[in-house]
């Protein structure tokens, strides 16, 4: 319901050096050991492309996982375990260069359990070429590849957190390589117990008087999430399969208020399942040929209770099968690099939800099937010239049909660097893409949270298609700055909306005509010596969104807009076994479509103790915003619309993690999604 938003030391020693002054005399002059100082370099950049050395970044930072290592990176921010990345309206999280297609939450899950010792580096292209399939900005996982020479390597790891109620779960990583085989397997298992609360004050205009009704909701929830990974490769020939299983899934959302007091109790009929297995083979001769199978099903029903009296129940259920197909082709013309391929893509979205009605006005029950179908083709091209010019650039046309409308979509993509020197480099990019709604509320089902709120689905909701552009220099190889554009052409929001015909407050999504965002972001690394790291990331931008029909008004909504950020490592000594962290985040007053959403702000801190034979055990204290101050409050004041909500979330919280890896957990190197549109919501 509600919507959201590297300083390291590389020391080389050159051996003395031996000199023949005469074939029949040799008089040898011994230098003393010299020591040359240097900063290995954090950021790099070609074609487009931003390499970010994120391991030297994160290892002294008590983080143990890449999802939260992501958070480190320059114009990345992990609000709340979402990720985002400065002047990109979107972003899709790659492993090793190749599309998951999970959903959100589970890929997240997946970087949860997923060891930060894997890593090997971080690619951000804010222009992702076509042939990796994805529309817009992207940030590429790429992991380390074990060797035969390595045997079996892996890691335990354990984990209790303290918000409101406690949660704990356990993780096993373990990579294995034999010949020309190399297998991969990732399992986590969580139990986790959420709590968070909202206050409502609506001051709702109805028949020409005003009505003020206050709800103070709690929301519980609980569930066990099981998630596997696991991967078989023989030479170019890849089999993966992904999934997450949740079971145990209850949640409860109490309110009490002007009208009385609510239950509203969710449960999952049976265990909530994401299946998906994919399929890649790459040629020598530069073809690369891949498919996938998606299958996710969820089986929900709501109970809703005014005190003891039961007003209504439903059950909502959604099968989702999906298959993806695509092949590239590359091919080397001299100094020029030509790809091209196709993909395609058919999704079976089986949907109902049917009410038992008994206190409240009917509701329509719907049983429907939505078939879609996207189609794409695209060609590209890759260059470096001997001036210090890179690029990249390509072209897709791409098809999108279901039973609501039907279209043709023209995607063009450029991503170039200009690099000369290490001290300067620059980098362009620029990308469109057209960004669809979810499957549930294309069918335009009905919940109640009460009397007064209700979600409503919307099937004329309209995919919209997202411009945005960037502009980076990149100062020694650690000082980035983007000035960035981003213009989202009839952009989606959902937000409250009074009834003017009955006291029923109303949140839906719709289109808006636009959304307009212009900043500068600046990430800037000091500190001194192997004592003190810091980062600071300043970011400024003006933020417009306007709508012409917003239900039955308008509105046009524009503010500035600061958000900075303050991150803080400390050591005792070079190789001391203990690092401590302090980090700062503030953002300036924001908005959100019609809404107004208040400052926020938070300090975290956290410790980080390496033990054990060749520190094999490593011990994790971190607790996340102290103060509990990383909840905004929203306004709407506007044409008749009077309505605020304060939000409580814990996002207070006290984490514990032991870690132990097993045969060193490090890998040799050699010369691994889009939003998610599952899900019934509520």
């Amino acid at each position: 319901m509600r919507k959201t938003i590297i300083i390291t030391a590389f020391i080389t020693s050159i051996s003395a050096i031996a000199q023949t002054e005469a074939l029949d005399s040799i008089s040898t002059r011994q230098l003393n050991e010299v020591v040359v100082k240097v900063e290995k370099p954090q950021v790099r950049a070609e074609d487009g492309i931003m390499v970010v050395d994120l391991p030297e970044i994160v290892k002294d930072k008590p983080v143990n996982n890449i999802l939260e290592a992501l958070g480190y990176m320059p114009g990345v921010t992990n609000n709340n375990g979402m990720i985002w990345l400065t002047g990109a309206s979107n972003v899709t999280i790659m492993l090793n260069g190749e599309l998951t297609n999970m959903p959100l939450q589970n890929l997240y899950q997946l970087l949860y359990n997923t060891p930060v010792d894997r890593l090997k580096n971080v690619e951000v292209m804010y222009s992702a070429p076509a042939k990796y399939h994805v529309n817009g900005a992207v940030i590429n996982v790429v992991l380390k590849t074990p060797t035969p020479l390595d045997g079996l390597q892996g890691q335990v790891r354990t984990g209790y957190n303290q918000a409101h109620y406690g949660s704990y779960g356990g993780a096993l990583a373990a990579i294995y390589a034999v010949k020309d085989w190399t297998f991969d397997l990732n399992y986590g298992l969580t139990r986790s117990k959420l709590w968070s609360r909202e206050e409502t004050w609506s001051n709702h205009l109805y028949n020409g008087k005003r009505t003020i009704i206050e709800d103070d909701m709690r929301r519980i929830g609980q569930n066990w999430r099981n998630t596997i990974f696991a991967s078989a490769s023989w030479k170019t020939l890849k089999l993966t399969y992904n999934g997450q299983i949740v079971s145990d899934s209850k949640s409860w959302n109490l309110s009490s208020g002007t009208l009385g007091n609510y239950t509203n109790a969710y449960n999952m009929l049976s265990p909530v399942g994401y299946h998906n297995i994919a399929l890649r083979y790459s040629a020598p001769f530069g073809m690369t040929v891949g498919g996938d199978y998606t299958c996710y099903s969820e089986n929900r029903s709501q109970s809703l209770f005014k005190n003891t009296d039961y007003l209504l129940g439903s059950e909502n259920r959604q099968d989702i099968n999906r298959w993806h197909m695509y092949v590239d082709q590359e091919h080397q013309l001299g100094k020029w690099q030509l790809n091209y391929g196709a993909e395609y893509q058919h999704s079976k979205d089986h949907s109902s939800q049917h009410y038992g009605i008994v206190g409240m006005a009917d509701n329509p029950d719907f049983d429907d099937i939505l078939n879609e179908d996207v189609a794409g083709f695209y060609v590209g091209t890759q260059r470096s010239f001997d001036s210090g010019l890179s690029f990249n650039a390509s072209a897709k046309g791409e098809y999108y049909h279901n039973k609501y409308q039907h279209n043709w979509n023209f995607i063009p993509q450029l991503g170039a660097t200009y690099y000369k020197t290490p001290k300067s480099i620059f980098q362009l990019n620029f990308d469109a893409e057209r960004i669809y709604p979810s499957y549930w509320e294309l069918h335009g089902g009905t919940s109640h949270i009460n009397d007064y709120s209700t979600i409503i689905g919307n099937p004329k909701l309209q995919p919209y298609i997202q411009y945005d552009a960037q502009f980076n220099y990149i100062l020694r190889q650690k000082y980035v700055a983007t000035l960035y554009f981003q213009y989202g052409d009839k952009a989606t929001v959902q937000l409250p909306y009074q009834s003017p015909d009955a006291l029923n407050l109303i949140y839906q999504t719709i289109n808006m005509n636009y959304k307009r965002v212009v900043g500068l972001n600046i990430h800037a690394p000091f500190g001194a010596g192997h004592i003190w790291n810091a980062t600071a990331t300043a970011n400024v931008f003006n933020q417009r969104e306007k709508a012409d029909n917003f239900h039955d008004i308008s509105f046009d909504n524009s503010k500035w807009i600061f958000y900075g950020s303050l991150t803080n490592s400390f050591k005792f000594s070079q190789n001391c076994p203990v690092s401590l962290s302090v980090d700062f985040s503030y953002i300036f007053p924001s908005l959100q479509g019609i809404a107004d959403l208040s400052a926020i702000w938070k300090i975290d801190a956290g410790v980080k103790w390496l033990f054990g034979k060749k520190r094999c055990c490593e011990l994790d204290l971190k607790a996340d915003d102290i103060f509990n101050k990383w909840s905004p409050t929203m306004t709407i004041r506007h044409a008749g619309q009077d309505y605020r909500m304060k939000v409580h979330d814990m996002t207070r919280n006290l984490k514990l993690t032991f870690i132990w890896r097993f045969n060193g957990f490090k890998p040799k190197d050699n010369n691994s999604i889009d939003t998610s549109r599952f899900g019934t919501g509520k």
